[in-house]
C-alpha cells in the first residue's frame, strides 16, 4: 500500500527536510518533543495510539492558527490557564474523533489509492509554480507546517478517506419529488392582508399623566437615567520611533567585529544521489556509472527517490546541519568523486560529490547599511529605556503632577477632554492604558486628582505615564433634569396599553360579525390589500403567517405591530400558493439535505464515541 508515495516519502531528500525540522525545533526550544523525553501516549482509541508527539504537534498547530487569527489579543488568552487547558482538551477530542472516523472508514472498507493522494498533492495550487507542481515549494511549505512529506501524505490520505465517508452520508440524504413540491409551495406561500393602524403616538399626545405617575416611573427605572462615569487624563507619551540613534564608522566596525557569525555563510556541499531498494540494484547502478553512463540519466531512470530523480539526483546545496550522516560518512572529498554502495535507512545509495563551497564572511561594505540601521535602532532603544527610567523616577518623586516627568524627558504633557469607558481617546486606546485608567487605582477621593501611574509599555516601543486629573463617578440624573423624558415615556406606555385594549375589543367584535359598526365607531378602516411573503422580516409579515387559514369567503383577523411600534389590526383575506424557481428549489433541497446529513453525521459520531474504548494517557491526566 502507498508504494510509490511511500517510496518518495522515505527518500534521502526528506531525511534532509526532517533534519531541517529538527534544527528549527531545537532553535525554538521544543526539541524535547522530538529527542529525549518519555514516550507516554496522549490517548488510545480502541487500541490505536495517539502519540504524545502527535498531540503536542496538533496543540502547537492550533496555537499558531489562533495567534495568526487573533494577533496580540491571543497573548491574553494564552496567559489564561483555564483557556489553554480547555484548548488542549478540544485538540485531543478532535484527534480522538479523527481516529474513530479512520477506524470506521476501514471497517467500511473505504480507501484512497496512492495515485489519488499523489494527484491531490500535484493539483494543490499552493504547491504549484506557473501552473505546474513545484517540488521545492511543496517541501518548503510542508516543512513550514512542521511535518515531513510522508506525514503530510498520510494526513491528506486520512482527510480524503474521512471526506469519502462524509460524502457517503450526505449522499444518503434525499427528498422525494412530492415532498419537495409541497415544501416549496409552503415556503413560497403568499398572504393577502389589509391593515387598520392604531397610531400610538397620536394616542400618546392625548394622554394625561400625574406627578405621582412620573415620580413612580422614575423611582422604578432609575437605571435608565444614569450619567456614565467620566474622566479627564493628563499623560506623557514616549515613542522609541521618535528617538534618533546615530551610527559612526567605529560603531559599525565594532558591531561587525562582534557579530561576524551573523554574516558568515557556513561551508556548503552539493551531492547527487541514486536511491535503490536493494544492494544488488545499487551495485548494478554503480557499475553502470563506472563504465561511463551519465549519472543524471541513470538517476532519472532508476532512482526510487522520485523527488531527487526528477533533478537527475541533484540534492541542492546542503549545510552540515542538514546533511544526512550517510553522506557525511561516505568519505567524499573531491569534486566529482563517486561513493561506493551506501546502506541507509531508506534503502541503498550511490552518491557523488558535485561541489564544495567554503565558508565565507560577507565583507563589511556589503552589510554596512544593514549594520548601521541595527546600531541606530539599538541606540534609539537604549535612549528609550533610559528616558523611561528618568520619567519613572521623576513621576514617583513628584506624585502630584507630571511637570517633573515632562522636564526630564523634554516631552509635552497632553490633557484630554472628558471621556467615558466607551469613547477612550484614540491615542490612549491600548488595553494596558485603559486598564490603568478604568481600574480605579489612579482616582482620588471624592473626585480629586489621584497619583501618577507607573510606566505603561505598549507594543514594546511605546510607553505612557499618566494621571487622572478629574473624575466624575457614575450617578443618577435628578428627576428635574429628565422630567420631560420621563413624561413622554409614561404617556407612550399608557398609549400602548390603551391601543392594545382597543384592538382586542375590535378583534372580538370582528370575529363576532359586528366589525363594521365597531370599526366605524373607532374611526378606523382597513386599507388596501397587500401581499406579504413568508420571507418578510417585518413584524406584520410574521404576524400574518402566524394566523390560521381563513374560512372560504370569510377573512381571518389578528393583532400585530408595525416597525414604528403602532398596534395594527390585520385582516387575512386570502392565502396563495407561491411558485419557486427551479434553482431556488434546488438550493432549498440542498440546504435541507445537508442539514439532515449533519444531524446524521453527529449521531454517527455520538455512537462511535459511545461504543469506543478510549483511554487517556498520563500526559493528559496530569494537565
Amino acid at each position: 500500500m502507498m508504494d510509490s508515495l511511500r517510496t518518495a516519502a522515505n527518500s534521502v531528500v526528506l531525511k534532509i527536510i526532517f533534519g531541517i525540522i529538527i534544527v528549527s525545533f531545537i532553535l525554538t526550544g521544543v526539541s524535547s518533543y522530538l529527542i529525549g523525553g518519555n514516550n507516554t501516549y496522549a490517548a488510545k482509541v480502541n487500541g490505536q495510539e495517539i502519540s504524545r508527539q502527535e498531540f503536542e504537534n496538533a496543540v502547537a498547530s492550533e496555537r499558531n492558527r489562533m495567534q495568526q487569527q487573533m494577533g496580540e489579543q491571543y497573548s491574553v488568552l494564552a496567559s489564561n490557564e483555564g483557556y489553554m487547558k480547555n484548548m488542549r482538551q478540544q485538540v485531543l477530542n478532535r484527534l480522538i474523533d479523527e481516529a474513530l472516523l479512520d477506524q470506521y472508514a476501514k471497517h467500511l472498507k473505504l480507501g484512497i489509492s496512492d495515485a489519488q493522494v499523489k494527484q491531490a498533492i500535484f493539483q494543490t495550487q499552493a504547491f504549484q509554480s506557473n501552473g505546474k507542481f513545484d517540488n521545492e515549494r511543496f517541501s518548503a511549505l510542508v516543512n513550514r507546517m512542521g511535518m515531513t512529506t510522508d506525514q503530510y501524505a498520510q494526513a491528506l490520505r486520512n482527510q480524503l478517506v474521512t471526506q469519502q465517508l462524509i460524502n457517503a452520508i450526505v449522499g444518503s440524504e434525499f427528498m422525494l419529488p412530492g415532498e419537495t413540491s409541497q415544501l416549496a409551495a409552503l415556503v413560497s406561500q403568499q398572504r393577502v392582508v389589509r391593515e387598520a393602524t392604531l397610531d400610538v403616538n397620536a394616542l400618546a399626545a392625548k394622554q394625561q399623566v400625574s406627578d405621582q405617575e412620573i415620580s413612580s416611573y422614575y423611582e422604578q427605572h432609575k437605571g435608565q437615567f444614569m450619567t456614565p462615569e467620566q474622566f479627564r487624563v493628563s499623560y506623557i507619551k514616549m515613542d522609541a520611533a521618535e528617538l534618533q540613534g546615530t551610527a559612526s564608522d567605529s560603531d559599525i566596525q565594532a558591531y561587525y567585529d562582534q557579530h561576524q557569525d551573523l554574516y558568515t555563510q557556513p561551508q556548503r556541499v552539493r551531492y547527487s544521489v541514486i536511491q535503490t531498494k536493494t544492494e544488488a540494484d545499487a551495485k548494478a547502478v554503480l557499475d553502470e556509472i563506472t563504465k561511463g553512463a551519465n549519472f543524471a540519466d541513470v538517476a532519472k531512470a532508476k532512482s526510487t527517490d522520485i523527488i531527487s530523480a526528477k533533478n537527475g539526483g541533484d540534492m541542492g546545496w546542503l549545510e552540515a546541519s542538514t546533511t544526512p550522516d550517510e553522506l557525511k560518512n561516505a568519505g567524499l572529498k573531491d569534486k566529482g568523486q563517486l561513493s561506493g554502495v551506501i546502506k541507509s535507512s531508506v534503502g541503498f545509495l550511490v552518491a557523488r560529490l558535485d561541489d564544495v563551497e567554503a565558508a565565507k564572511v560577507k565583507p563589511l561594505a556589503e552589510v554596512h547599511d544593514e549594520i548601521a540601521a541595527k546600531v541606530k535602532q539599538e541606540k534609539a532603544l537604549d535612549a528609550f529605556f533610559a528616558m523611561q527610567q528618568k520619567v519613572s523616577d521623576a513621576a514617583s518623586n513628584d506624585n502630584e503632577s507630571l511637570a517633573g516627568a515632562a522636564q526630564v524627558s523634554g516631552l509635552k504633557v497632553v490633557e484630554t477632554n472628558w471621556f467615558g469607558h466607551d469613547n477612550l481617546p484614540e491615542e490612549l486606546n491600548f488595553k494596558p492604558v485603559s486598564d490603568a485608567i478604568f481600574n480605579g487605582a489612579l482616582v482620588g477621593q471624592n473626585g480629586t486628582p489621584g497619583s501618577n501611574s507607573d510606566i505603561i509599555t505598549v507594543d514594546g516601543d511605546r510607553a505612557f505615564v499618566l494621571r487622572v486629573s478629574e473624575h466624575k463617578a457614575e450617578s443618577v440624573k435628578p428627576l428635574a433634569d429628565v422630567k420631560a423624558q420621563v413624561t413622554d415615556i409614561v404617556k407612550h406606555t399608557k398609549a400602548e396599553q390603551q391601543a392594545k385594549l382597543d384592538a382586542e375589543k375590535l378583534l372580538a367584535d370582528l370575529k363576532a360579525g359586528k366589525g363594521e359598526e365597531a370599526m366605524k365607531a373607532a374611526n378606523l378602516s382597513f386599507g388596501q390589500p397587500q401581499t406579504l411573503s413568508r420571507t418578510g422580516q417585518d413584524p406584520l409579515s410574521q404576524t400574518a403567517f402566524s394566523l390560521p387559514l381563513p374560512q372560504k369567503d370569510k377573512p381571518g383577523y389578528g393583532i400585530g405591530s408595525d416597525m414604528q411600534g403602532n398596534v395594527v389590526l390585520l385582516s387575512l383575506d386570502e392565502v396563495k400558493d407561491g411558485t419557486m424557481p427551479d434553482a431556488q428549489k434546488k438550493a432549498m433541497v440542498q440546504g435541507i439535505t445537508q442539514n439532515n446529513a449533519q444531524i446524521a453525521f453527529e449521531a454517527m459520531m455520538s455512537n462511535l464515541r459511545k461504543d469506543a474504548k478510549i483511554k487517556l494517557g498520563s500526559i493528559v491526566e496530569q494537565q
